[in-house]
């Protein structure tokens, strides 16, 4: 693989990736009263002070914020957007893989309550007794229910070596009980390494900065087990760094182009390249409405090198790429600024890679993945294939 560390991140989830600094609105005022073509946002600002009710509440940065976030929303783009600086936080947390709390994931549960799904392993939530299928009743003596549960992660999370409280209601015995948890920084695993028998599966969660040598390891590691073959899951994955599916595209597709950005001039602006050297164990692909972006990528690429099978539902269909760019203050811009073409010179946008073979999965079904083997016919079909000679 050409090694190429311009990044791009294409997905719901994305990474800085250049410090390239834009001359910043210090003030509402300061940047209206200098451009006449402004007076109306200028007249409604004073009405604003003037005349809302919570007047006194009124922030500069705040006015500063609507109006920066206005300017980017115009675009009617649903990828661009103006991010302050909480939201570039944590928009680099969540690419990179890792955060400081307390490793749990949460869910609102139709009882109204914030529950458990599971606590990351090793993390300080599993060592502290929480377990899946917990209620979570209250958080440094909060109290949180479902419609909250944004600002319930938001309270769990904070600095290591800080510490939270949380009320449970215990699944097994639905007695209440309060645990004092020191937060740390949690590594999420974007790649689950399992067996069926003698065929592999690596599912694939997300694409951050350690999934493609993460891959590569499992990958591996299956391999020298002698497995008859490999089932790749990437359903539900919303994408993230395209070097990490760069990489993973180099572990086991042959030499060829793997993906092109092209600019609003339709000029190419990256060809992504792969080697020549790569794992050619029998292998199929699983994907659905929800693998968007990095995991539509190598899926595109896949497809065109006829390296697998691909099955389950046609794919999302975002085939373009956001930079973002740091400003001086910590907040930024994410702006929407190439397309990206598969191999053969296909765009996916709006489109979405179609799977070889489409299998709906029951009405009924409660997840997908090996714990649910008995009815995710989708990976039924994967397994079915792999044993084909």
């Amino acid at each position: 693989m050409k090694n190429n560390k311009f990044l791009k991140i294409i997905a719901v989830v994305l990474l800085v990736i250049t410090t390239a600094f834009v001359t910043r609105i210090i003030t509402v005022r300061q940047v209206l009263s200098s451009n006449e073509n402004f007076g109306k946002v200028i007249v409604l600002e004073k009405y604003l002070r003037e005349n809302y009710l919570y007047n006194k509440d009124i922030k500069d940065e705040n006015l500063e914020a609507g109006l920066l976030k206005g300017l980017v929303a115009g675009l009617a783009d649903p990828y661009s957007q103006y991010l302050t600086s909480d939201e570039m936080k944590k928009l680099s947390e969540t690419t990179t893989g890792k955060f400081q709390g307390i490793g749990v994931i949460i869910s609102p549960d139709e009882d109204g309550t914030v529950t458990v799904i599971s606590p990351i392993k090793g993390s300080p939530a599993d060592r502290a007794g929480v377990e899946s299928g917990d209620k979570i009743l209250k958080i440094n003596g909060k109290d949180f229910s479902a419609e909250k549960i944004n600002e319930a992660s938001k309270e769990m999370r904070g600095e290591k070596g800080t510490t939270v409280k949380i009320l449970l209601l215990k699944k097994k015995n639905l007695k209440t009980k309060e645990v004092e948890i020191k937060r740390e920084e949690i590594k999420i695993d974007s790649i689950i390494k399992n067996k069926i028998g003698d065929i592999g599966y690596i599912g694939i969660t997300m694409f951050d900065e350690e999934t493609g040598k993460d891959f590569v390891k499992a990958l591996n590691e299956l391999t020298k087990e002698g497995v008859k073959g490999i089932i790749l899951d990437m359903r539900g994955n919303p994408g993230g760094v395209v070097d990490a599916a760069v990489e993973i595209g180099d572990a086991i597709l042959p030499k060829s182009t793997f993906v092109t950005l092209k600019d609003n001039k339709g000029e190419i602006v990256q060809d992504y390249k792969l080697d020549d050297k790569y794992n050619d164990i029998k292998m199929v692909v699983l994907v659905n409405e929800g693998s968007a972006s990095a995991s539509e990528i190598l899926s595109g690429a896949i497809r065109d090198l006829d390296r697998a099978k691909i099955i389950g539902k046609t794919t999302y269909g975002k085939g373009v790429v956001q930079n973002v760019i740091s400003l001086p203050e910590g907040d930024g811009l994410k702006l929407t600024t190439s397309e990206y073409f598969t191999p053969k010179g296909k765009s996916i946008n709006k489109i979405g890679i179609k799977p070889d073979i489409e299998i709906e999965l029951p009405e009924n079904i409660k997840g997908i993945g090996i714990d649910y083997m008995d009815t995710d016919t989708q990976l039924k079909k994967a397994i079915e294939i792999i044993k084909e000679k």
